[in-house]
């Protein structure tokens, strides 16, 4: 299943340099620029609370955006720079790179767990604890995964959960070489006090 693509609404930006970047700020925007896929660049202004809500909810480096731009075709961008106030570090300008659909980026893929019913290890009254929610993924732009999925069944006490025992989307690669652990199922708190107590009698 593709992930919804969040939307990044901005417009053209007449004039360039310094003059029409501060005008943009007094008018509530902020300047920005973009450029890549063997196109001119082109000045944009975006709405600086729209922009700011973007850069609060995190992430916003490694999000893929839909650009719209009023009269022009809908273009896929990812922000490859933010500059800030070195005072106040909110944001005075941005630099998005247009993406061909074919474009290979690093995206965070959140993770899905499933069949919590079927694994022994939790009607144990194990628990599952999660050590990464979201995976760094190099995905290719026109074919970017929701989520990976995380099968539960026959999982045992103990188990844990690598990034090697996931089945990743076609064309999907971690971005870190290591067969790094995901999750694993941990006993509960009880029955470890319980093993404790056994091994010093």
């Amino acid at each position: 299943m593709a992930r919804e693509i969040p939307d990044l609404v901005a417009v053209v930006r007449t004039g360039t340099g310094k003059g029409a970047a501060r005008q943009a700020r007094r008018e509530g925007y902020v300047p920005g620029i973009v450029y890549g896929d063997g196109k001119e660049p082109q000045p944009i202004n975006i709405n600086y609370n729209a922009l700011l809500k973007k850069l609060k909810a995190g992430r916003f480096l490694s999000t893929l955006f839909n650009l719209k731009i009023d009269g022009q075709d809908d273009v896929r961008v990812i922000c490859r720079g933010v500059q800030r106030d070195v005072v106040k570090d909110l944001p005075t300008h941005v630099d998005l790179m247009r993406l061909h659909r074919n474009s290979r980026i690093n995206l965070f893929i959140h993770v899905d767990f499933i069949n919590h019913d079927e694994a022994p290890g939790l009607k144990r009254g194990g628990t599952l604890t999660v050590v990464r929610s979201e995976v760094e993924l190099e995905v290719t732009a026109g074919d970017i995964p929701d989520h990976i999925t995380v099968d539960l069944a026959g999982k045992q006490i103990g188990d844990v959960i690598h990034i090697n025992d996931i089945e990743l989307p076609k064309g999907a690669t971690p971005t870190i070489a290591r067969n790094f652990v995901v999750a694993n199922l941990a006993a509960p708190s009880g029955l470890v006090s319980a093993e404790a107590a056994e091994a010093e009698a």
